[in-house]
């Protein structure tokens, strides 16, 4: 399913859409530096019902929200030079854990990561933001 966003107004909408084809709660989001992953994850986490602020965890590696659908684990593996530093702060536990989790960066832990999951990849053509849903 692919989305063509041309203002942040419309990102809402498509968040709402995206929540509303979930199979899985795993979700990793793709896409270059600035792409937008954040910026959507922050209404994809208010569509599941929090009124948290919702912040980029670059350098803590994990933020947890609450939500009306229970815990949102958004994860930015960005820093990790190795895919065993997921293993020591507990990254099974995570995704085992029946709760959302947001992942940006998945590619730094690939191996761990659940076939059963969605892929949201964000990219930014002349302007525009193409999202798509798989």
């Amino acid at each position: 399913m692919e989305f063509i966003i041309h203002t942040l107004d419309e990102i809402p909408e498509v968040a709402k859409e995206i929540f509303s084809q979930l199979q899985h709660k795993l979700i990793t989001f793709e896409g270059e530096m600035g792409a937008g992953k954040t910026t959507f994850i922050k209404e994809f986490v208010k569509v599941l019902g929090t009124n948290d602020e919702v912040s980029s965890p670059t350098f803590s590696i994990v933020n947890e929200y609450d939500t009306d659908n229970g815990k949102v684990y958004h994860f930015d593996f960005y820093r990790l030079n190795h895919e065993e530093e997921a293993l020591d702060f507990g990254i099974e536990d995570y995704l085992f854990s029946n709760q959302y989790c947001l992942m940006e960066w998945p590619n730094k832990i690939a191996n761990f990561i659940p076939d059963e999951h969605h892929t949201i990849t964000i990219e930014n053509i002349e302007g525009t933001r193409h999202i798509n849903f798989n």
